[in-house]
């Protein structure tokens, strides 16, 4: 079998070879950069045929809006054939589009759509485990000790327990017993319906590549990678230091103490991407500080990684229930380092919520501030990043978290292993909920509110996961008729990122932070030649006044109606945002 895996890779080498000399003589060096790229959850987006679910169909329909908002990406979460235990994330087959989401054809229309918009499209790419019931995990139950077999990671016990004392991202020990089999075990590092692909194994990395190149001749322009990282394992499976009452150790110290992961990326990125000059950005949640100029430098293994520094302070030590509120200062020194950290060499890819993670005007805000002006506020500041801009669905409209009153109403695998991981740690019910209702992904994953009507405008049926009831309100609908709305400040946003006077600062421009010893400001300088735009925003419950680095040019944006400006003098009001350009 590994003579056969050996040998498709040298016929590969050789076909592969003239794809990369063309693709060479028509590159064009990080098309990419000056992007401003949409996430969609599809399954949450629009309902095309009214039977409750997002769909392609629904995407194709909201096109121009998207064009409107000045999107020139989109980014899909996974669409592929699925049983949806971990919604979408666990594929069953890579070359088949899920039917709740339609068909090739739809797909096919879709990409046309895009690009006649002269707009691209990113795919999601689960590269680290598949579903169980993908055929190759069948056929591999059916013979753990056969070719499939080697396709994962099947282990003996030792000691009677589990070959090793992991717990998954989802709870729970990372070796699940193999039905029929005595003493043996298989690897997952997120639910036990996700068994981890076997990279070391030349069979599955061909089979992966070949997957990749298919989707990108079909029109995708690039990948999200998921959970990339994990890739990487210590074939010995040695036990660490437990971290929990479970005697378990967690899934970022099993990561941690790998290695090799650089090599393996670069053979990825070979072996596809490199082929079709594809935007990458990775999911790198644990990747070591010394490899980050090798994952996004001028000839890293991605395009970019997204910046998740923020988001990991809404996390506590052992789950959702020691979460602390985020702090601003703490949350401002932790931007600003992280857009540092990277400046020299790369760029991050930077959010403000996506589909994994809680609404930001819920997090990110503070009580007073979580209103329009601290959601245009919030949006100003993280637009105008240096690095690339990208705007998870809803996020424009300022779409909150949503309040649940039971466990039963949530849908996410995730949670509901929080939940039981609070309740253990001694929280009581109502205690427990309250983390959930905070950090919860479903908070991202309710339906997109187009209207006030029934179900947001999302559907005419019974939506799969119930709409935020604050939609009456908190729509696109109302709020293209608002010249005031957070919608038409988006599109303000965005169009001045990429206006021409501008846009080079924006897209090449350093960052320094400004008012750093102030309590309550959040600013900085995009500086580019001898152009200079100060981008700043109050997050404190009074005004501030302050002594501006030089005189103002042009005010560029304000969230408010007026700018109290005196020469060099500003004084900015509570959640306000401007944007101005000096001399």
């Amino acid at each position: 079998m590994r003579f056969f895996a050996q040998y498709n890779i040298i016929i590969s080498e050789f076909i592969y070879a003239k794809r990369r000399k063309d693709v060479h003589m028509k590159h064009k060096k990080d098309w990419y950069k000056d992007l401003v790229i949409y996430q969609i959850y599809p399954r949450s987006f629009k309902d095309g045929n009214n039977d409750g679910i997002g769909d392609l169909k629904g995407i194709i329909s909201r096109l121009d809006y998207l064009k409107e908002l000045g999107i020139d990406m989109v980014w899909l979460s996974p669409i592929y054939a699925s049983p949806f235990v971990d919604q979408g994330y666990d594929i069953s087959d890579y070359y088949k589009i899920a039917l709740e989401f339609g068909t090739m054809e739809d797909f096919e229309e879709l990409v046309a759509g895009l690009k006649a918009r002269d707009m691209h499209l990113i795919m999601d790419l689960v590269l680290n485990h598949c579903s169980d019931q993908h055929e190759w995990f069948q056929k591999a139950l059916k013979d753990p000790y056969g070719p499939y077999g080697d396709y994962f990671y099947f282990r003996k016990g030792k000691n009677g327990k589990a070959p090793s004392n992991y717990r998954s991202y989802f709870g729970g020990s990372m070796w699940e017993p193999v039905p029929g089999w005595e003493d043996l075990y298989y690897y997952h590092s997120f639910a036990r319906e996700q068994p981890d692909l076997n990279w070391y194994n030349p069979a599955v990395t061909r089979e992966l590549y070949q997957m990749i190149n298919w989707w990108a001749e079909k029109g995708v322009d690039g990948f999200r990678i998921d959970a990339i990282i994990n890739i990487q394992k210590d074939l010995s499976f040695p036990d660490y230091e437990p971290d929990g009452p479970d005697g378990l150790c967690s899934a970022d110290v099993v990561v941690s103490h790998a290695s090799g992961i650089g090599e393996m990326l670069e053979d990825l990125k070979k072996h596809t991407f490199a082929l079709h000059d594809s935007f990458t950005v990775g999911e790198v949640f644990n990747g070591k500080e010394e490899e980050l100029r090798e994952f996004i430098g001028p000839d890293g293994h991605f395009s970019s990684i997204f910046d998740f520094s923020q988001h990991l302070l809404c996390l506590g030590k052992h789950g959702w229930y020691e979460a602390k509120p985020v702090d601003f200062k703490t949350w401002r020194s932790t931007l600003f380092a992280s857009q540092a950290e990277v400046e020299s060499f790369g760029r991050y890819s930077n959010i403000i919520e996506n589909h994994d993670e809680p609404r930001g005007a819920s997090m990110f805000l503070p009580d007073y501030g979580q209103n329009d002006a601290g959601v245009k506020m919030l949006g100003t500041v993280s637009v105008l990043l240096r690095g690339i801009s990208f705007i998870y669905q809803g996020q424009e409209i300022g779409m909150r978290n949503v309040r649940r009153t039971s466990i039963e109403e949530f849908d996410d695998i995730s949670t509901k292993d929080q939940y039981a991981e609070a309740l253990a740690a001694g929280l009581d019910e109502q205690e427990a909920l309250a983390a959930c209702n905070r950090l919860s992904r479903d908070n991202a994953r309710t339906p997109m509110q187009w209207s006030g009507g029934k179900e947001a405008g999302f559907t005419e049926g019974t939506p799969w996961l119930a709409v935020n009831p604050d939609y009456q309100k908190i729509n696109v609908e109302a709020q293209e008729k608002d010249p005031d709305s957070i919608l038409s400040y988006y599109r303000k946003l965005t169009a001045l990122r990429k206006n021409p006077a501008y846009k080079d600062t924006f897209v090449y421009g350093c960052l320094k932070p400004v008012y750093e010893e102030t309590e309550q400001v959040m600013a900085y300088i995009r500086e580019y030649e001898h152009q200079r735009i100060l981008v700043m925003g109050n997050w404190g419950q009074e005004a501030a006044e302050l002594e501006l680095p030089g005189t103002v040019k042009e005010v560029l944006l304000n969230n408010m109606p007026k700018i109290n400006l005196n020469g060099e003098l500003l004084r900015i009001s509570s959640c306000q945002a401007v944007v101005l350009l000096m001399e």
